[in-house]
């Protein structure tokens, strides 16, 4: 019962859209389980990875923008910077950076580094020149691979590439099967976090991510991308032709929803699409198939 929501609407109301999955539910709310009757949608259960963020002090995080050049809102003036980003922070109106794009940057990799805690939720609004930062207690979060935004040849990095490593598996691997004696050097699920190459994000933050469904789509996107800079247009109608035949050919190949060319950059990715799933859900053995 820790796990479940409840809509404080009364029961006998016959409205329906309180009840009905709505898209921003997706990974954080259970789309299976619900109880029948009066209290059917109203009643909800988190996912399998969904958190309820604590809470932490906010204070550090203005004082660290300040250094980087963030004006505060008291001596801010309008005439000086008219096209100026207005940061928030839990709502209220902090101040003004005139360089959004770095101070978003800054802020981002100081979380993927956990100098800031990982539950701390950035959402930048370009349109609106809002900078939004969320440090409260009650916002569910969920947890998502991060992929590489810039080509880093020293480290033999490429752009769109997952953050997480072969080297990151294996440690987990090595410590299940062995774990340290001290707890102090378990690396973990923590030290993903620390590492960078898992990041928790809220409904808010969610919509100005661009999240792909799994590691292999990121790979194919990749390719697309490659192949887009190298091929002529005959190579690329060739290789369309032999995709098509090869699915025509093996009828029980699963279907997959082809990747979009025109997206410009994944910033994440899903651990597992089956994560959308409560507990209960979970444990339904082919719950993607249709019933006999």
């Amino acid at each position: 019962h820790l796990r479940r929501t409840n809509t404080p609407i009364g029961r006998d109301g016959k409205l329906a859209k309180p009840r009905q999955l709505h898209n921003t539910h997706w990974g954080l709310v259970c789309p299976a389980e619900t109880p029948e009757g009066q209290a059917c949608g109203l009643v909800k259960n988190l996912s399998l990875m969904c958190y309820v963020s604590v809470g932490s002090p906010a204070e550090p995080l203005i004082e660290f923008m300040i250094n980087r050049g963030m004006e505060v809102v008291e001596e801010y003036e309008p005439t000086r910077y008219p096209h100026a980003t207005k940061i928030f922070v839990n709502g209220s109106w902090v101040g003004v950076h005139a360089d959004p794009k770095h101070l978003v940057n800054q802020v981002l990799d100081t979380r993927r580094k956990s100098y800031v805690q990982f539950e701390v939720s950035l959402v930048r609004d370009i349109r609106d020149r809002e900078f939004k930062i969320f440090s409260d207690a009650g916002r569910v979060m969920r947890p998502v691979f991060t992929v590489h935004q810039e080509d880093d040849y020293e480290n033999n990095i490429t752009k769109g590439q997952l953050v997480l490593t072969k080297e990151h598996v294996n440690r987990l691997a090595q410590e299940q099967a062995e774990p340290p004696a001290d707890p102090a050097d378990k690396f973990g699920w923590d030290g993903l976090i620390r590492e960078g190459a898992v990041e928790y994000l809220d409904a808010e933050e969610e919509e100005t991510a661009m999240i792909c469904m799994t590691p292999e789509d990121l790979e194919l996107y990749r390719e697309q991308k490659n192949d887009e800079a190298t091929l002529t247009e005959e190579e690329k109608r060739a290789k369309a032709e032999a995709e098509k035949r090869e699915q025509e050919e093996d009828r029980n190949k699963r279907l997959k929803t082809k990747v979009n060319p025109t997206t410009h950059m994944y910033t994440h990715c899903e651990i597992h699409p089956s994560m959308i799933l409560g507990i209960c859900a979970s444990i339904i053995p082919f719950p993607d198939h249709n019933q006999v």
